[in-house]
């Protein structure tokens, strides 16, 4: 057999093996320790089959299965959708670069079209590399029978042949016998649906390792050849686009600085709208400013004359110009927010658009470092690490819980606690939750503990796989103040928020 058939065939029996601790592990929801054992499981696996086949992990995305089991385990941590979907992607990211870059290759010197690249293929063998790995790389002519393999189609054999005799004979002797077939029936009483569930995920998790997989081990990336693009954009070109949106970015600028930072009397002689409704209306607006810039700005510099040194030095002049008042316009955006957090308070839109602006000025900060530079290649990875880094800041924050505590303290506000929000957040908030309530009206007491009880008394059943802290700690909370939450609680207490 082959050498390369021998590591196909190893590939496919890990990922049926996988495909079954995929399924053990992953089918009890909601998720929480075991989607980290599964993620050490098949990185186990990839350091087993690497041993095994001689194969060197010396490529740069073996460092990533580090932040891989950190975003996993933070699953057994924050019970937040939001923030667990942030995870889970930023897991599946790590994931595609192991697999593009684990055995050779490097990451920070890498272009965003490769990364941009590395996520498709993850993509494209996800679905796919199964197939390949079935139909293509696994030579089944050159599996010889013999030594074990022989024991193995004798039994098969056996097996195939002692299953139809024993359907016969065992529907006769049922026939024959009440006591014999209810021994049957308790024996083989099996939820066909119970069944056909496991068999899906196991098929699923064991296709898609298959894929990842084969990514890792067989994919022979091509040696990256200098790009024949020198852009078709001069020193002309780039001033009137560049020069025109400073124009433009300067214009807006200078109306904040009068208006907006002028304060709320100056504001309301102007226009209808509240203070606080022309700050919410606003924001998102400039959100998506700052958001459409970097990209405008990465393809503008891809469109942009190569061979032209004069061209390069007017972008880099002209788009640290755009930047610089970007900062002052995403300023203005955070500045908005903070009066309309003021006037409603804080909710989870509010404070992931808040740290996606964080990210975005750190993002925009390391284009113009590499950008100057001359390291337009080490972008992507940076911009990759300080997404990271917000998401780890995130998670160590605890948003859902950082929003109970912030908005328990308005109290006082014109537009108070929002107790039909805060109620249905995450467990994550769950103490802080109950911590707030006597500074609640007796109306707002009631809701909540009512759907603090209905959503969060302890199960009956204790499952290890979930296992979840804050889960964990919204349980204890709800043990601990159990007879205060029911003397406060709506008589006849319901799920749903009056």
């Amino acid at each position: 057999m082959l050498q390369s058939t021998k590591l196909a065939l190893s590939l496919f029996l890990t990922a049926l093996i996988l495909g079954l601790v995929g399924d053990l592990l992953l089918r009890p929801t909601p998720w929480g320790i075991n989607v980290v054992l599964w993620v050490l499981a098949l990185s186990f696996s990839l350091a087993v089959v690497a041993q095994w086949h001689n194969l060197k992990l010396t490529g740069g995305g073996r460092w990533l299965i580090a932040p891989a089991l950190i975003f996993a385990a933070m699953f057994a941590l924050r019970d937040s959708i939001m923030l667990s979907s942030a995870n889970l992607l930023a897991v599946s990211i790590c994931l595609a670069l192991i697999a593009l870059r684990a055995l050779r290759g490097r990451l920070r010197v890498a272009t965003l079209t490769e990364y941009v690249k590395g996520a498709g293929l993850a993509g494209t063998f996800a679905l796919f590399g199964a197939l390949v790995l079935i139909f293509d790389d696994i030579k089944w002519g050159q599996i010889k029978v013999g030594g074990q393999s022989k024991h193995v189609t004798a039994v098969g054999t056996g097996l195939l042949i002692a299953v139809p005799v024993l359907l016969v004979f065992g529907a006769l002797l049922t026939s024959a016998d009440a006591v014999f077939q209810r021994l049957i029936d308790d024996l083989f009483n099996w939820d066909v649906s119970e069944i056909a569930a496991h068999v899906f995920w196991m098929g699923f998790w064991a296709w898609v390792v298959a894929g990842f997989l084969r990514m890792t081990f067989l994919y022979k990336e091509q040696e990256a050849r200098p790009s024949a693009h020198r852009g078709v954009l001069g020193a002309v070109e780039i001033s009137i686009v560049l020069g025109s949106l400073i124009a433009l970015f300067f214009g807006f600028v200078v109306v904040q600085a009068r208006y907006l930072f002028g304060g709320s009397e100056l504001l309301r002689s102007l226009i209808t709208l509240s203070y606080a409704e022309y700050a919410r209306r606003g924001f998102f607006e400039l959100v998506t400013v700052a958001a459409l810039v970097l990209p405008f700005l990465l393809a503008l510099h891809w469109l942009m004359k190569k061979d032209d040194p004069r061209s390069a030095h007017l972008f880099r002049l002209l788009a640290g110009g755009v930047i610089a008042l970007l900062f002052i316009i995403m300023f203005s955006a955070l500045y908005r927010m903070r009066l309309y957090q003021i006037e409603f308070g804080l909710t989870e839109l509010r404070l992931y658009t808040t740290a996606c602006m964080g990210w975005l000025a750190i993002v925009l900060v390391w284009f113009m470092i590499t950008l100057g530079g001359g390291t337009a290649d080490r972008f992507a990875f940076g911009a990759l690490a300080s997404a990271f880094a917000v998401l780890l800041i995130l998670n160590v924050l605890n948003p859902d819980d950082f929003i109970v505590r912030v908005n328990a303290g308005r109290v006082e506000a014109a537009n108070p606690f929002d107790v039909s929000y805060v109620a249905g957040l995450s467990a994550d908030a769950v103490p802080a939750l109950i911590a707030a309530l006597p500074t609640m009206t007796q109306h707002d007491q009631c809701v909540t503990a009512a759907r603090i009880l209905d959503r969060w008394t302890p199960p009956q059943r204790f499952d290890a796989l979930t296992w979840n802290l804050d889960r964990s700690l919204a349980w204890q909370a709800v043990s601990t103040n159990w007879v205060y939450l029911q003397s406060v609680a709506c008589p006849h207490r319901d799920s749903r928020m009056d």
